[in-house]
């Protein structure tokens, strides 16, 4: 699969986001284990979810943005600040560029909100992906579904 062969846009319709769904099941509740029950939650309706998708239509990799009230109770209550969250790229498309693309997209629908920053949640084992991307740790390590995470963010 060439690099090109790839789009990335804000999921429209409720085909895009169940496209969203069947990666994160794929990645975080088949590969990493995480239970379905903490995959999906009640910031799914009112984030503002990114979707790769092949050119055939077959969905390679998705992340969310949330913003405003959804996103305060994730970013210590600061309504300046976006969260990204839940980006997960299919194991048979990972070094395709697309993680990144799908971040870049997400940093633009926060900027489309007049967001100044954007705060995570970074596995630790991706920090180094966030950090390449221009992401700064911060805190300390903790743990969230059973896998240790760190606190990130990015200015805008």
């Amino acid at each position: 699969m060439s690099t090109r062969a790839y789009a990335v846009r804000v999921a429209g319709d409720p085909a895009d986001l169940e496209a969203c769904f069947v990666v994160r099941k794929q990645v975080f509740v088949a590969e990493q284990g995480v239970p379905e029950d903490l995959e999906y939650d009640e910031y799914d309706p009112v984030a503002v979810h990114v979707l790769a998708v092949r050119e055939d239509g077959v969905p390679l990799g998705t992340g969310r943005l949330l913003y405003g009230e959804p996103a305060a109770a994730k970013t210590g209550g600061d309504l300046s600040l976006g969260s990204l969250g839940r980006l997960a790229v299919s194991q048979e498309a990972r070094g395709l560029g697309i993680g990144v693309a799908l971040v870049r997209a997400i940093e633009e629908a926060a900027r489309a909100r007049g967001l100044t920053a954007v705060d995570l949640h970074a596995q630790t084992h991706a920090l180094g992906f966030y950090e390449r991307l221009g992401y700064e740790p911060y805190g300390p390590e903790y743990e969230e579904a059973g896998i240790p995470h760190r606190g990130m963010r990015r200015a805008l």
